[in-house]
């Protein structure tokens, strides 16, 4: 079980999720060079590929350093609550994609009241750090406010935050890091995520 890690994505429709995935795919080497990933890996439901929405949750197998990460799509809206609970109780971990200009939306909070009710402790990922309207220090305060109005943890509110722009490929733990590649993203994944606990 040490080479696995079950991992939910928490995000607001057009954040960025499902280039951010696709770009970890590629950069895995989970897809071979020649291979196209496909756009949009996650939205496989045709009126979620024509609206960009999530109803039904998915799960994307990443193979990375030898181990194993699954992500798993949760719906991003109040309405699917039952499979937002039975999403999360299958991970040990949430990734919170969140837009660097608009930062957390209304109907992202719903999922992470939930996750964070869970126990689950976040990694939050601020996206689009590339916009030139993009105010990432900003964002990250919004998201430590609101995880303190939701009644966060101690642990919960030490996340760890990576700044990415996943349509350029790269992500870093600092904004003056160097913009190289998706790595920063999946180590702290390995970091930060438990391997899932239990029989199986």
């Amino acid at each position: 079980m040490e080479n696995i890690r079950n991992i939910a994505v928490i995000a607001h429709v057009d954040h960025g999720k499902t280039t951010m995935v696709d770009e970890l795919l590629k950069q895995s080497g989970t897809f071979g060079a020649h291979q196209s990933v496909g756009e949009r890996v996650m939205d496989s439901n045709d009126i979620e590929r024509e609206r960009g929405i999530t109803i039904l949750s998915k799960n994307t197998a990443i193979n990375y350093k030898g181990t194993k990460i699954n992500i798993i799509d949760t719906p991003g809206h109040a309405d699917f609550g039952g499979e937002v609970e039975r999403v999360l109780k299958m991970v040990d971990g949430v990734l919170l994609l969140v837009d660097a200009q608009e930062g957390v939306m209304p109907q992202t909070k719903f999922v992470v009241k939930k996750a964070l009710s869970l126990g689950l402790r976040p990694i939050v990922v601020v996206n689009k750090i590339d916009k030139p309207a993009g105010d990432p220090d900003r964002v990250v305060n919004e998201i430590f406010d609101l995880f303190v109005a939701l009644e966060a943890n101690d642990e919960q509110l030490e996340f760890p935050v990576v700044y990415a722009a996943a349509r350029n490929g790269y992500a870093k733990l600092n904004l003056s890091d160097e913009n190289k590649d998706m790595q920063p993203l999946f180590e702290t994944i390995l970091t930060h995520v438990p391997a899932p606990s239990g029989d199986v």
